[in-house]
């Protein structure tokens, strides 16, 4: 394998996350460049689907070549790619596939109703990425990590939604269930004119708290994985449920400001989880 195919998926990597590219930093070779893999291409889904007019392919280009990938040419991911599947044999098509019919769902559903239709939604689009890390994270497929894997996947897709209400709303996107705005007594009206109040805040603090029940059902195998493996996973974990705290100190305002987790808050939680792992934090990241 060409090593600058896979400098430039884990560059990818860095560029768009850099909570998942620190704390997947942390796994040993081939592992680690995997990770740059699965993510580089979910990266290409997404964009191809939120900002069409700065990606390489479209939507349906990108399954159209997935389908064929021993042909695929054109673009790096398409080599990295026939690397990530020779390299973990045990690693399945089909989370992909599942992967960009979610992405392909925001083309023509822009509302959700029900939590469950959200929770369906947030499987397709993230709960996918858990099954897709499984083979390349641990040796074993153990049903019970896979379902785990998938929940932390849910979990962090409900915070990306949490995080992101404004620009979704500018992108003509509620995620916000229309159950849970009914529940507290908000509208679809004041939704759209960004007022933050106390009925807002009991929304926001809902899927908050589905958030983290996700994230917990998705640490409970963490201790079955590779030490490094389960290093991983609790730190970008740990990153992204930061982001939560983010968001209520910035007051619930995730119209008018992007709620981020600062340098030292990810510095302080990667000494805090190493220390667990192997008694000392003194690790530069």
């Amino acid at each position: 394998m060409n090593e600058r195919i896979l400098q430039q998926c884990e560059e990818l990597m860095k560029k768009g996350s850099t909570s998942f590219h620190k704390a997947f930093n942390v796994l040993p070779s081939p592992r680690r460049e995997a990770v740059h893999v699965i993510y580089a291409f979910c990266r290409l889904i997404d964009d191809s689907v939120d900002e069409p007019e700065n990606s390489p392919y479209s939507i349906h280009e990108l399954k159209a070549h997935f389908t064929a990938l021993e042909q695929a040419e054109g673009h790096f991911i398409w080599p990295a790619l026939r690397w990530l599947f020779s390299s973990f044999p045990q690693l399945q098509h089909e989370p992909f596939h599942l992967q960009m019919e979610g992405q392909l769902r925001d083309l023509t559903v822009t509302e959700y109703e029900t939590m469950e239709d959200l929770e369906g939604y947030c499987y397709l689009v993230a709960g996918t990425v858990g099954e897709m890390l499984l083979p390349v994270l641990r040796d074993d497929q153990s049903e019970a990590a896979r379902t785990a894997g998938i929940s932390l996947g849910i979990g962090m897709q409900l915070v990306n939604i949490i995080r992101d209400v404004g620009e979704d709303l500018r992108r003509g996107r509620r995620y916000v269930p229309l159950e849970v705005m009914n529940k507290h007594g908000y509208s679809q009206q004041e939704l759209e004119a960004g007022i933050v109040n106390q009925q807002f805040t009991a929304v926001l603090q809902e899927l908050r708290a589905e958030a983290l029940v996700w994230f917990q059902r998705g640490l409970e195998q963490v201790e079955t994985y590779p030490p490094e493996s389960g290093l991983a996973i609790e730190l970008a974990a740990s990153f992204y449920a930061a982001i939560l705290d983010a968001v209520e100190a910035n007051g619930y305002d995730v119209f008018r400001q992007r709620s981020y987790v600062s340098d030292e808050t990810k510095l302080q939680l990667f000494k805090r989880t190493l220390v667990r792992y192997t008694g000392n934090s003194a690790v530069v990241v």
